[in-house]
């Protein structure tokens, strides 16, 4: 496959265009950002370990008849995958209360949500990601309601795999953003699944593993992501 012209620039992937239409290659970069960008370093090894870890988990999904973007891991830092025409509203489960969810509604770190909360996100950084809920995304014409119907019971089904399989590696995945597009008319997952963005716990110690270690300053982000890796198995 024939590497074209760089086609978009994320805060952390590079997307590039091939000579299949169909195609495109992902370039992990090492880039870690927040504040949506206003901050960023570059973390040693942090692109390999996503690309590494985002084929582990998305190879896991499709075994679970869950359609990813995802084609072929291409090198260290590369991966095919499919050319996805975006949704641009994110998708994020809850099963413990982090993050912002925390910040708005006052309630305690760490609480369990049953059942697990659904939320919808604008996709703009100028914006801050607000969220929003179906009625607004129809109404803007962002997405519609079967879309939205199935990228919810997608993403559902992408909680129920993972975390069994998070929590027999003895973490707790507490939460997680998943973003969709449209493969050819199907509502495909898309984008990437890694300690990005998703939040990761130790099951006993509720050690963070993920990326609020740069958000919090709590530092060894590249160790607290290999640290995951290892103990699902993702070969590094």
């Amino acid at each position: 496959m024939e590497k074209r012209e760089e086609i978009y620039r994320g805060k952390a992937k590079t997307v590039f265009a091939t000579n299949d239409a169909d195609k495109l290659i992902l370039y992990f970069r090492d880039d870690t950002s927040m504040l949506d960008g206003q901050k960023i370093e570059q973390l040693e090894r942090k692109g390999e370990i996503n690309n590494r870890f985002n084929a582990f988990i998305m190879q896991k999904l499709e075994d679970a008849n869950i359609p990813t973007q995802f084609d072929t891991l291409l090198s260290t830092n590369e991966s095919i995958v499919k050319k996805l025409q975006m949704i641009p509203v994110e998708c994020v489960v809850r099963n413990y209360a982090a993050g912002s969810l925390v910040r708005r509604l006052g309630v305690e770190e760490g609480v369990a949500l049953e059942p697990p909360i659904f939320e919808l996100f604008l996709k703009n950084d100028k914006l801050h990601d607000p969220i929003i809920n179906e009625s607004v995304a129809i109404t803007f014409r962002w997405a519609s309601l079967e879309q939205l119907t199935r990228m919810k019971e997608l993403a559902l089904q992408v909680n129920e795999v993972l975390t069994k399989l998070f929590d027999k590696a003895g973490l707790i995945l507490v939460d997680f953003k998943l973003e969709f597009g449209l493969f050819h008319g199907e509502i495909v997952l898309g984008d990437e699944f890694s300690p990005d963005g998703a939040r990761l716990w130790d099951k006993e110690t509720h050690k963070k593993l993920d990326k609020d270690r740069f958000r919090q300053g709590l530092g060894e982000v590249v160790e607290g992501y290999i640290e995951v890796a290892n103990r699902l198995g993702v070969p590094l």
